[in-house]
């Protein structure tokens, strides 16, 4: 038949491309005015609460066509995914320890920075009273297994789920369905849906309104996980889908009707963005936009004036022994609750208070010790300059120059840089908070 025309097969490529694109951006109905949540769907565009859903259907397509630098990613991602595949599911009814309540179903976590002042004895067992030592983690803590074993729920179900998304793996779509289910979902082995014994300290607490930080990023992580399974992931049922979105509409209820959640709610400084953002996540998540855009707007002033420096510092923070730490995990909250703000029309970036206070501002001020191009001048017990590497990711495709000039000259996190695929801020250096 002899050899095409020439540049018809590249126009045969670029209508191929082009009919790609447009299948890939045929993005589902969005919800109602009233809020009503969609049912659960198959397409290549997920409803999710952080991430962009079409920015990753765009991302998907781009792998799909051969972009060699979201290979080299993937392998990143796939090669995270692997290490969860013969760990997990967890419960949080598998542990020795028994809340106060009595009930396992219970989530049950100490409070990290707290230390015996005693020798533990028959007598006292614990070596009470407990004092604080800010920054300084009670090795204790990681006996109590429900809060490491729901980090390994968040992180493996967000990893899985991402990487059985770019690659169609069946494998990793199953077994974050089997994670997710387990924790969430099934009667047997399901948490309760509330934080009444996180962070509780020996001889003192029972529980405290600040353990509600234990599900901070990661349980938001873990609605986009859902998001992604919706998209028609093999062993994800409607019934799962159900299931844990009934979940989420009952914690979302604690989080707003209970004392621990209204008192979490009144924090000024982390714990407060942290508890703005978990709200105004599950929020969207379950349909209920005009509690989350209420909540988006109010953070204007109730947290950005009254955190934020005139000169982007976060004064509240730059007092812990953790200050750089701190500074980048308090915008971990900022800028994901501002990635949720574009689902809900409500804009944070581009916010600026009375007194000079935005965003921008306050990632601009991490840039000298996230590049090395300056020590950070303020107390940090262990600095790690990768902690504000999706920060400034985030900050430079909102518009920020300095963040942009400053993308290439980041200290890549340990496993990779991820943000090409999930582009959603994270708490890189984890570490527990208090």
């Amino acid at each position: 038949m002899g050899a095409p025309p020439a540049g018809r097969g590249r126009f045969a490529r670029a209508i191929v491309t082009a009919s790609a694109l447009l299948s890939v951006l045929a993005i589902p109905a969005a919800p109602s005015a009233q809020g009503a949540e969609p049912a659960r769907h198959s397409g290549s565009v997920p409803r999710t609460v952080v991430l962009d859903g079409p920015r990753l259907s765009l991302t998907k397509l781009k792998l799909q066509l051969g972009d060699r630098n979201l290979r080299r990613t993937v392998r990143d991602l796939t090669a995270r995914a692997d290490q969860w595949m013969d760990q997990g599911p967890w419960t949080v009814t598998d542990k020795d320890q028994v809340p106060p309540s009595g009930d396992k179903h219970d989530y049950f976590s100490q409070a990290p920075y707290w230390w015996p002042s005693r020798p533990k004895t028959d007598d006292n067992p614990y070596g009470c009273p407990y004092v604080q030592k800010d920054g300084q983690r009670n090795p204790d803590v990681d006996k109590m297994t429900d809060r490491p074993e729901v980090g390994k729920v968040f992180e493996s179900a967000y990893e899985l789920s991402l990487a059985w998304y770019y690659t169609g793996k069946r494998a990793y779509a199953e077994h974050a369905a089997d994670i997710l289910r387990t924790w969430f979902v099934t009667p047997v082995t399901r948490m309760n849906p509330s934080l009444n014994h996180a962070q509780f300290i020996p001889c003192m607490y029972d529980g405290r309104s600040i353990g509600i930080i234990d599900f901070s990023q990661g349980f938001t992580s873990l609605l986009d996980a859902a998001a992604l399974l919706d998209t028609g992931a093999p062993g994800w049922s409607k019934s799962d889908h159900e299931g844990f979105r009934t979940w989420n509409k009952q914690f979302l209820d604690w989080l707003v009707n209970s004392d621990f959640g209204k008192e979490e709610g009144a924090a000024e400084n982390n714990h407060g963005t942290f508890y703005d953002m978990q709200v105004a996540a599950i929020a969207t998540a379950v349909g209920d936009r005009d509690r989350a855009r209420q909540v988006l707007r109010d953070a204007r002033t109730k947290r950005i004036d009254t955190q934020i420096a005139a000169d982007g510092t976060q004064p509240q923070e730059l007092e812990r022994t953790r200050s750089f730490h701190y500074s980048t995990f308090n915008l971990v909250a900022y800028t994901r609750m501002a990635a949720i703000g574009k689902h809900v029309g409500v804009d944070l970036w581009h916010y600026t208070g009375p007194g000079g206070a935005n965003l921008f501002k306050a990632v601009d001020i991490l840039l000298p010790a996230a590049t090395g191009a300056a020590p950070w001048p303020y107390p940090e017990l262990d600095l790690r300059a990768y902690a504000a590497s999706d920060i400034v990711h985030a900050a430079a495709d909102a518009g920020d120059r300095k963040a942009r000039a400053a993308v290439d000259k980041l200290q890549a996190p340990p496993g990779g840089d991820l943000w090409a695929l999930r582009p959603a801020v994270e708490q890189l250096d984890s570490i527990a908070q208090g």
